[in-house]
């Protein structure tokens, strides 16, 4: 099912997202609730590799005024996307989404006992993207996708007087612009790391 890889600077990439976390949420009465997407979408989601590095992948979906005054309301009736007095049946033409991908610990919050793996440039750079657009069980290839940005960063240490002891972390920061006409908004959008080997390291669906 792998259709796009992608290499820059020596780093491929893969992404993210999280279900509806960008919504803010409102429910006035018992049989009837509604979010809002103001600002558009924001998403997080976690993974891992098989040499024991683990990652995370944070971001936002947006889309110049689309995403503003844009509810979803489910009530007795069903669901409806709404903006005032519109409704909202479809995506934008396109999607621009931004994140950005660093290690992190296995176990948040616990002591780390010796020396953890860290996220290196090689590594980045044998990860694999698959998108796609999820209608019930069916998945369909999102393709022409298009960079528009993308860099490296190194992470500053907290313990500065000791960064040229510690290894060196890094950021990586992504900017896709992703086809999404015609695209109804109960479909979901299906993220995809994958190794070199072909194996999952991370998947995500994006809904509204």
């Amino acid at each position: 099912m792998r259709f796009w890889n992608y290499k820059i600077a020596g780093v491929a990439f893969l992404i993210f997202l999280g279900c509806a976390p960008g919504a803010s949420f409102s429910q006035s009465k018992r049989d009837k609730s509604v979010w809002r997407y103001d600002g558009g979408l924001l998403f997080e989601t976690d993974g891992a590799l098989p040499n024991g590095v683990c990652f995370r992948v944070s971001g936002n979906a947006t889309s110049p005024e689309f995403f503003e005054n844009l509810k979803r309301i489910d009530d007795g009736h069903g669901t409806a996307f709404r903006r005032g007095v519109e409704t909202v049946t479809q995506f934008p033409d396109q999607l621009l989404l931004s994140f950005v991908i660093h290690d992190q610990s296995c176990s948040p919050g616990l002591h780390q006992v010796g020396t953890r793996p860290y996220l290196t440039r090689e590594m980045m750079s044998a990860l694999q993207l698959s998108l796609y657009w999820k209608r019930g069980v069916d998945l369909r290839q999102v393709k022409n996708i298009k960079e528009v940005g993308a860099s490296v960063e190194p992470i500053v240490p907290y313990a500065t007087a000791l960064a040229a002891e510690l290894p060196q972390r890094f950021e990586w920061s992504y900017q896709l612009l992703v086809p999404s006409a015609g695209v109804p908004l109960t479909d979901s959008l299906v993220f995809v790391f994958r190794t070199a080997e072909g194996r999952i390291a991370a998947r995500v669906a994006a809904r509204l």
